[in-house]
C-alpha cells in the first residue's frame, strides 16, 4: 500500500515550520468526542498556539483550538481544552529524555485522518533564534528563483 494513500490532511501548522528547527516528527492518535471528530471534519481546527507537554508519563496536547460544533447543542465540547495523545509508552519514554535538553519541545505539525482515525503528527522541535529564521527564509527564496530559472530554460 503507498504511503498515503487513505490520508487527508486537515490542516498544517505553518507557523511552526518558520518558528522552529523539526528534528524528529512522530505519529500520535488523540482522545475526542464526537462532537470534535465532526468539527475536525469540518476543518473547524486551529493548531497555531498549540504545544504537547508530558504529564505523568502521558502526552498532553494544550492550547489546541477546536471550534464548537454548529449542531452540537449540549453535547458540544470545550473548544480548548487538554486532550490526550496516544503514543507507545518506548516512545513517551524517549520523548521524556529528548525534552530535557535545553530549548526542545513538542509541536504538533499536522492533524489528519487516517483510515478513519484522527491521527496528530508531532516534530520534536528546537527553537530558531531571528537570525536563523531570516536564513531560512533567504535559502528558501533564492532555492525558489533558482528552480524558476531551470524551469524557464529547460527545453
Amino acid at each position: 500500500m503507498p504511503k498515503n494513500e487513505g490520508i487527508k490532511i486537515v490542516t498544517k501548522n505553518k507557523k511552526a515550520y518558520h518558528d522552529y528547527d523539526i528534528l524528529e516528527t512522530f505519529e500520535a492518535g488523540i482522545v475526542l468526542t464526537g462532537t470534535e471528530v465532526k468539527s475536525i471534519r469540518e476543518g473547524r481546527i486551529n493548531l497555531k498556539d498549540s504545544y504537547a507537554r508530558i504529564k505523568k508519563g502521558e502526552v498532553y496536547l494544550m492550547e489546541c483550538h477546536i471550534s464548537p460544533y454548529p449542531h452540537g447543542g449540549r453535547f458540544n465540547h470545550e473548544p480548548t481544552r487538554e486532550r490526550k495523545l496516544l503514543l507507545k509508552k518506548r516512545e513517551i519514554k524517549r520523548l521524556i529524555g529528548k525534552i530535557k535538553e535545553k530549548g526542545m519541545t513538542l509541536v504538533p505539525l499536522k492533524v489528519y485522518f487516517k483510515r478513519g482515525l484522527v491521527k496528530v503528527e508531532l516534530g520534536l522541535c528546537k527553537g530558531r533564534k531571528l537570525h536563523d529564521k531570516r536564513a531560512a527564509e533567504q535559502e528558501k527564496t533564492i532555492k525558489r528563483e533558482i528552480d524558476a530559472a531551470l524551469k524557464k530554460y529547460k527545453y
